[in-house]
């Protein structure tokens, strides 16, 4: 995981070396992204910097990646986690130049297009591909949007891209999110969409059935591949069902090295597992538990009100959102983030992904029926990339540590997604709960206290005093007055709370264009509901809140 910043277009009267140092300025930005290195490529059409965490091939592999004959030159953020399968299946030989996992992407645009080798990538990834006999530059972004990527056009029309939007910002009016599953090609300037699965239409997958062992092991798999690291790594472990699930599949496999096929002991055998909270919350109790039964080395560590509200200005900056949500559950995965990076690890697993895929929060309980279910989780995938995917990449590579997402993992899905919701939903007369399925799936893998433990957002499990406290804040410094003409002074995505309001302007000081405003999708939302949903229960149009306290009464009555 690192940062990429490019410039195309490029014309003979620009002054390339005047441009270079710009971008080299302007990759600065998110050199946090990628602290161990940079790396800078310029020709007459395009330039490339790359800051590099090196994570796969850390004394090589360093980008942007070239081909043998120079021809190529490639900036990729993310990981490609079935790139030694992709290596063997190459119909014609290519001289690998870095044991990068990433270099694989090169190979395969010398032999397929790019619509067809995207949907054979199996990993995280934003990259920009630059073909410099051909003059043509090649933008794409993982199917669910893992990773971030920003893109606009500067004051000579000339195209930018980026990780992260704080290298854009001031130079691009149109500065957009790069879309998820899309790819770009300057040769006929058309955006187009390569990540279109069958279980994204309900008649698809009504009647199917999965079964516990074929959902098991696909996850299994799923993080036994993204244990691909030559660095320490670790868990985030908040305790609650989908972190706990991440780490106990993950102890199975610790021991030794996935990158040789599991043949030699791993270099870092003893599992690390990484929790935070305020003093007395859910979750450090909750993971200390789920730590204490996995036998991982586990690290809880406290933070208080003040450290949090602190820490605010530099979250914001960092996440590049003003989301209620996201900021509430972004500041403590970004103080967690600090004390991973102070102990030496560079990567982690997460278990974001797996409400969206299995109806986790507590609103799915007022789903009509599975058809209406099915649809909302696709519009939830379709939104991780503002939200969940967001919190959890820029929050942990604020201080250059990579999250891995194994619920995201392209082939888990395929299984997952295609499975009727029915078997999703709860069921009160049965006394099923929320994400039953998987939970069945995985039994006495984890004490029962923790796989049956109740939904708890994140931002609600490190302690409900953090969200309370948010908001009596934000009610001692954001007046009526001001709230009440919030459409004047924000007229894109009007606060419609104090809490709101003081996230804004927070935002607005980092990030004051249009565009930028525009990068947050807007929409009331309860318990992390999409708008749509809203419509399941009356009480929701007047509870709406993105806490899942919002959601009252769906367990015991």
């Amino acid at each position: 995981m690192c940062s990429i910043f490019g410039i195309f277009d490029l014309q003979a009267s620009d002054d390339a070396h005047a441009l270079r140092r710009e971008a080299l300025e302007r990759s600065q930005r998110q050199r946090h992204r990628g602290p161990d290195w940079s790396g800078v490529y310029l020709d007459a059409g395009a330039i490339l910097v790359h800051e590099r965490l090196a994570i796969v091939d850390p004394a090589g592999g360093s980008q942007p990646l070239r081909s043998q004959d120079g021809d190529l030159a490639l900036a990729v953020n993310g990981e490609i986690y079935n790139h030694r399968e992709l290596k063997r299946e190459l119909a014609q030989p290519y001289a690998f130049q870095t044991e990068s996992d990433c270099e694989i992407i090169n190979a395969l645009y010398r032999e397929d297009a790019p619509a067809s080798f995207l949907n054979r990538l199996n990993g995280i990834f934003a990259f920009a591909l630059w073909d410099k006999a051909a003059g043509r530059a090649l933008i794409a972004r993982d199917p669910i949007g893992v990773v971030p990527l920003y893109w606009g056009h500067d004051a000579q029309g000339r195209l930018r891209v980026a990780s992260e939007m704080k290298a854009l910002e001031g130079d691009c009016k149109d500065v957009a999110q790069f879309p998820p599953g899309h790819w770009y090609d300057s040769a006929t300037g058309a955006l187009t969409n390569y990540y279109d699965r069958p279980w994204r239409d309900y008649d698809a997958v009504q009647g199917v059935d999965v079964s516990s062992q074929e959902l098991r092991e696909a996850f299994e798999a799923a993080v036994h591949r993204q244990l691909m690291t030559d660095v320490p790594y670790g868990v985030l472990l908040s305790g609650g069902l989908d972190s706990s699930l991440v780490a106990a599949v993950a102890a199975r496999y610790a021991r030794h090295r996935i990158e040789d096929g599991d043949q030699t002991e791993a270099w870092w055998p003893r599992l690390h597992s990484f929790a935070i909270g305020l003093h007395g919350s859910p979750d450090l109790a909750a993971a200390r538990i789920a730590a204490d039964k996995l036998g991982t080395v586990h690290h809880g560590f406290e933070y208080s009100f003040e450290e949090g509200l602190d820490a605010l200005p530099e979250v914001i900056r960092h996440i590049e959102t003003y989301d209620v949500t996201t900021i509430r559950a972004s500041t403590p995965m970004f103080l967690l983030a600090r004390r991973i990076k102070a102990m030496g690890v560079k990567m982690v697993l997460s278990g974001e992904g797996s409400d969206e895929i299995f109806g986790g929060y507590l609103y799915f309980h007022k789903a009509p029926n599975a058809r209406e279910f099915h649809d909302e989780l696709i519009r939830k995938l379709d939104a991780l990339n503002n939200y969940d995917c967001l919190r959890a990449n820029k929050s942990m590579m604020a201080w250059g540590v990579e999250p891995r997402v194994p619920f995201l993992d392209r082939a888990f899905l395929d299984v997952a997604m295609r499975m009727d919701a029915r078997c999703k939903m709860v069921d009160k007369a049965s006394g099923r709960i929320e994400k039953a399925v998987l939970r069945e799936a995985f039994a006495g893998y984890l004490p029962d206290e923790i796989l049956w433990r109740q939904k708890e957002q994140f931002s609600d499990g490190v302690g409900y005093g953090w969200i309370d406290g948010l908001k009596a804040h934000a009610e001692a410094h954001v007046s009526d007055r001001e709230l009440s003409a919030a459409d004047k002074r924000f007229p894109i995505n009007p606060p419609q709370t104090k809490e709101a309001y003081f996230y804004r302007t927070l935002f607005e000081r980092y990030y004051p264009s249009t565009a930028a405003a525009e990068t947050v999708p807007g929409g009331k939302s309860i318990a992390c509901s999409s708008p749509a949903a809203i419509a399941w229960d009356a009480s929701f149009a007047n509870a709406a809140d993105p806490s899942g306290r919002a959601v009252a009464g769906v367990h015991g009555g």
